[in-house]
């Protein structure tokens, strides 16, 4: 790639990050509390996961990641805990692209109707550059969300995001 696309590649990155940055997230849309037995690693981990998701809407990245990591280490399929762990991480920086797209990856392995999943990571593939597959996690979304395919197509073509909220998963009950 010549330098000025690749210059452009990185304006476009960092237009993106600075949109989504400019948004608070807070608990949203992957509401639906799964049962959860007393007094067992589930109950843990997800005592662990809501933790992380009330830092998460302070934008606590780093506490966050801790706790939804601790809820992983607990219940390693819990797949909103995979994709709002890919969340603090992207959010901390480019050099935690790679892990991010790992657990968005798990995430939709584990819960391939994740629609939050597919929202966050296209935009992950837009701060990297890599329209092709942010396009076609919108394709998927637009199949599962309308709401959160038209806040990544916004995203996509340069605009605003929206309320970022949306593509965050909420605390179990």
């Amino acid at each position: 790639m010549k330098r000025g696309g690749v210059v452009a590649a990185l304006v476009l990155a960092l237009m993106v990050a600075l949109q989504l940055a400019l948004v608070l997230p807070s608990a949203a849309a992957e509401t639906d509390p799964l049962p959860v037995p007393a007094d067992s690693a589930r109950a843990r981990a997800v005592a662990q996961y809501n933790d992380g998701v009330a830092l998460l809407v302070t934008r606590q990245f780093g506490a966050a990641q801790r706790r939804f990591e601790a809820a992983l280490a607990l219940e390693e399929s819990l797949a909103e805990a995979h994709n709002n762990l890919a969340y603090t991480l992207r959010m901390q920086g480019r050099q935690n692209f790679a892990a991010a797209l790992k657990h968005y990856d798990r995430a939709l392995q584990l819960k391939p109707d994740l629609a939050q999943a597919y929202m966050y990571r296209g935009v992950l593939f837009a701060q990297q550059g890599d329209a092709t597959r942010a396009r076609q996690d919108l394709q998927r979304l637009r199949s599962l969300d309308a709401k959160l395919a038209a806040a990544l197509e916004r995203v996509l073509e340069g605009g605003d995001g929206g309320d970022e909220r949306e593509g965050l998963s909420g605390q179990y009950d």
